[in-house]
C-alpha cells in the first residue's frame, strides 16, 4: 500500500512540474515518452494557445475552464510571461479586426457592436485595436469614408509600445490584470462570432489614391447641417418646418445639379452603400422612417434586424441626404414624443409604449407622403430649368434609378419584406401624424448656391 501511495505522489509531482514548465516556457524535459523528451512550448506560443482556449471556453459556456485559463493568463510573477500574454492578446485582436474588415464590417460598426454586446470599455478596446490594425496601411490607400470614421472614433495609437498597451489600457479604465485579460478575451470572442456583411467601402490598403469624394459639397453640407441643427433645437413647429424644408430643398437641388454635371461626361456615376444605426426602442418603426426617407431620395434601404443596422443604397449625395434627414427627423420625432410625456388609459394603466409606437408609425407614414411630394416637385422644377439650358435630365435620372435597383437586387438577392404590426393607440397615431405635419417638407423656393 505504501509503495502505491508513493507512486501516486510522484505522478502528481510530475504533472505539477510539467504545468509549471509550460508556464515558464523552459526547455527542460517534460514527461518521458516513447520518443524521448519533448520540449515545452515557448511563452509566446503557450500564451497564444491559452488565449485560443479561453475564447473557445467562453463561446462554449465552459465557465470552469474559462476561469482557470484566465487565471493562468493573468498569473503574475513569472518573468516574461506578462509580455508574452500581452503580445498574444494584441496580435489576436488585430487579426480578428482584419477578418472583420474582409467580412464587410467598418470601424464605427465594429465599435458600436462591441459597445452594444458588452459595454463602453469593450468599445474603447475595440477602438484601440482598430487604430493598431490601421497602422499597416499607407494613408493614401485608405478610403475617405474610412478615414472619416477613424477620425470620428478618435482611433489613434496613444499607448506607445504595443507591449505597454494592456497595462496602460488597464490604468486608463481602472481595471486590474485579470479583468483586463478577461475583457480582451470577451472582445475577441464577439469579433469571431460576427456574421459577414456586404463590403460597401474599399478595404484599407485597397482604396485608390485618386478616388474623389462624391457626396454633398462641403460648403452646402455645412449649411444643411446648420439648418437641421436649428430645426432640432427650436421649440416652435413652424420654425422647424421652415428650417427642415430649406435643408431638403438644398439637398434635392444638389442631387439634380450633380446628375447634370455627371451627365456631361456620359456617365451616371456609381451607386454606393452606407449602413446606419437604428437603435432600440421602437427600432422597427425607426427603420420604417428611414425607409420612406430613402425612397423619397431615390435610394433603397434594407433593415438588418439582429444587428440594429440599415443599409442604404444610392448615389453618394442622395445617401448623404438620407443620413442627414433621418438623423434630424428622428431627433424631432423623439423630442415631440417626450414632450407628450407618459400616457395612461382610463383605468390608470400605462399606455406610453403603445402611444410611442403608434406615434412613430404615423410619423413615418405622413413624412413619407410629404417627402415624396417634395421630391417630385423639386425634381420637376430642376429638370425643367436644365431643359431650358439645353440639358435633358429625364433619361439620366431614369438610368440612375435603374442602376440603384440593379445594385439593390445584386447586393440583396434574397431580401424579404417585413410587415410591421398595426399600431392600436389612436392618441399616439394622431399625435405622430400632427408632428409629421409640423415637420412638413416642401420644395417651393428657388435655391441658389
Amino acid at each position: 500500500m505504501g509503495e502505491v501511495n508513493r507512486e501516486r505522489r510522484r505522478a502528481r509531482l510530475r504533472t505539477t512540474g510539467d504545468r509549471q514548465r509550460r508556464r515558464d516556457g523552459q526547455r527542460g524535459p517534460a514527461a518521458p515518452t516513447s520518443q524521448g523528451s519533448v520540449p515545452p512550448p515557448l511563452p509566446e506560443e503557450h500564451a497564444r494557445q491559452l488565449v485560443a482556449l479561453a475564447v473557445d471556453a467562453l463561446r462554449r459556456g465552459g465557465e470552469a475552464q474559462l476561469d482557470a485559463t484566465l487565471a493562468e493568463l493573468a498569473e503574475p510573477g513569472v518573468p516574461g510571461w506578462g509580455r508574452a500574454v500581452d503580445r498574444a492578446l494584441l496580435s489576436g485582436l488585430e487579426r480578428q479586426v482584419t477578418r472583420c474588415w474582409q467580412n464587410g464590417w467598418q470601424p464605427n460598426e465594429l465599435v458600436r457592436v462591441l459597445t452594444r454586446e458588452l459595454d463602453r470599455t469593450a468599445g474603447a478596446l475595440a477602438t484601440d485595436m482598430v487604430a493598431a490594425e490601421n497602422r499597416r496601411y499607407p494613408a493614401a490607400r485608405i478610403a475617405p469614408e474610412w478615414s472619416r470614421q477613424l477620425r470620428d472614433l478618435g482611433a489613434r495609437p496613444w499607448w506607445g509600445a504595443d507591449t505597454d498597451h494592456t497595462r496602460r489600457f488597464a490604468e486608463r479604465h481602472g481595471l486590474d490584470r485579470l479583468h483586463t485579460v478577461r475583457l480582451a478575451v470577451r472582445v475577441t470572442a464577439v469579433l469571431r462570432s460576427l456574421p459577414g456583411l456586404q463590403v460597401l467601402c474599399p478595404l484599407p490598403g485597397q482604396a485608390s489614391s485618386t478616388a474623389p469624394e462624391d457626396g454633398i459639397d462641403p460648403a452646402k453640407l455645412a449649411r444643411i447641417r446648420h439648418l437641421l441643427a436649428k430645426a432640432e433645437a427650436t421649440e416652435f413647429p413652424e420654425e422647424a418646418e421652415a428650417l427642415t424644408s430649406r435643408a431638403q430643398e438644398l439637398m434635392a437641388r444638389h442631387s439634380i445639379d450633380h446628375a447634370a454635371v455627371v451627365a456631361e461626361s456620359g456617365d451616371t456615376g456609381e451607386v454606393q452603400g452606407r449602413r446606419l444605426p437604428v437603435d432600440a426602442p421602437y427600432e422597427s418603426y425607426k427603420a420604417a422612417l428611414l425607409n420612406v426617407i430613402a425612397q423619397a431620395n431615390r435610394c433603397r434601404a434594407v433593415w438588418h434586424r439582429q444587428l440594429a443596422l440599415c443599409t442604404v443604397l444610392g448615389y453618394p449625395g442622395d445617401v448623404d441626404a438620407v443620413e442627414l434627414l433621418f438623423t434630424s427627423l428622428l431627433v424631432q420625432a423623439t423630442t415631440a414624443m417626450r414632450l407628450a410625456g407618459s400616457t395612461r388609459d382610463r383605468h390608470g394603466r400605462s399606455t406610453t409604449r403603445s402611444f410611442r409606437a403608434s406615434f412613430l408609425s404615423a410619423f413615418a407614414d405622413r413624412i413619407g407622403e410629404r417627402l415624396m411630394l417634395a421630391s417630385h416637385t423639386g425634381e420637376r422644377e430642376a429638370v425643367r430649368e436644365h431643359a431650358q439650358a439645353g440639358t435633358d435630365l429625364v433619361p439620366v435620372l431614369a438610368r440612375r434609378s435603374e442602376r440603384v435597383e440593379e445594385a439593390f437586387h445584386a447586393t440583396f438577392p434574397e431580401v424579404e419584406q417585413t410587415e410591421l404590426s398595426v399600431p392600436t393607440n389612436a392618441q399616439g397615431w394622431e399625435a405622430g401624424w400632427a408632428a409629421a405635419d409640423a415637420a412638413t417638407l416642401h420644395a417651393r423656393e428657388r435655391v441658389t448656391s
